[in-house]
């Protein structure tokens, strides 16, 4: 009789261990239910709201492992003990996803990056198309020194390089950037007049977009005490085998770069021919 009677009892403990399990399942899957209905009516192509909703899920399909096995194994005689083993398991276990998670913090902050800003992480160059709520993502348009040419690969970086890294925002209002212009002097021809004019012609070609690169750099960098900063072109000339290369570094605008090169070279080229009076 108390064999049977123990039987009875383990298998009503049994019974209802599955139906605990089986009420859970449903539980998460009535959860998971709700969450699709509630993020229905939000934007489909937002995609911080599935980043979010794929969050929720999850924390909703641990928390019914967790009362599964709590069904299956009991309530442990040491629940502190046990909760901390289990916290400490489980941020080492996902630690990226945390530090992932603050990241996005940190990049939503008034330092951070924003969609349209052209940026460096990692040394990979680009502009932002997604500042999502565990990873970034990058249209990527080449190094800085060749910009404004997608290549047709997005770029995604986990959020964890906001905290445990570095990153570089080349944006400002204006969008400047600097870019270089190269002049090859033949043998034979006075390079002193030319260069001098190549200067010139530089310096009027870009005057305006200096006034306004410097005033719009002097108001971000107040507030930290800095030197101000000159976006005056600079000209360096070297000797070569084939001549003179002249190389003069110029501000211009990220979106106006090619435009403002092909001005410059029609100048210095009729510079060279002669067709173009001088400069001042």
């Amino acid at each position: 009789m108390l064999a049977e009677t123990r039987e009875r009892a383990a298998l009503h403990n049994l019974i209802a261990a599955l139906l605990w399990i089986l009420l859970v399942i449903a539980a998460v899957y009535a959860a998971h239910r709700l969450i699709d209905h509630l993020f229905t009516g939000m934007a489909a192509e937002n995609k911080r709201i599935d980043t979010l909703r794929a969050v929720v899920k999850f924390a909703v399909e641990a928390v019914g492992a967790v009362v599964i096995l709590f069904v299956i194994f009991g309530m442990p005689t040491q629940t502190t003990t046990v909760l901390g083993l289990a916290g400490a398991g489980l941020t080492v276990a996902m630690k990226d996803f945390i530090v992932a998670f603050f990241g996005w913090f940190v990049l939503m902050g008034r330092n951070g990056i924003r969609v349209g800003d052209w940026v460096e992480i990692n040394g990979v160059g680009g502009e932002v198309v997604e500042v999502g709520l565990l990873k970034t993502v990058l249209l990527e348009t080449g190094n800085w020194t060749d910009s404004g040419h997608p290549t047709g690969r997005r770029v995604s970086f986990v959020n964890s390089f906001a905290i445990e890294g570095h990153f570089f925002n080349f944006t400002t209002s204006g969008q400047w950037m600097w870019d270089e212009l190269k002049v090859q002097i033949p043998p034979g021809q006075d390079p002193y007049p030319i260069v001098d004019g190549i200067q010139k012609l530089v310096e009027e070609e870009t005057r305006a977009n200096v006034g306004k690169a410097e005033a719009e750099w002097q108001q971000a960098t107040s507030k930290y005490r800095v030197q101000a900063l000159s976006a005056r072109p600079a000209i360096h000339v070297q000797p070569t085998g084939g001549g003179i290369e002249v190389r003069v570094r110029y501000i211009t605008r990220a979106y106006e770069r090619h435009e403002a090169r092909n001005r410059l070279y029609a100048a210095v080229l009729e510079l060279l021919h002669g067709k173009r009076e001088k400069v001042g």
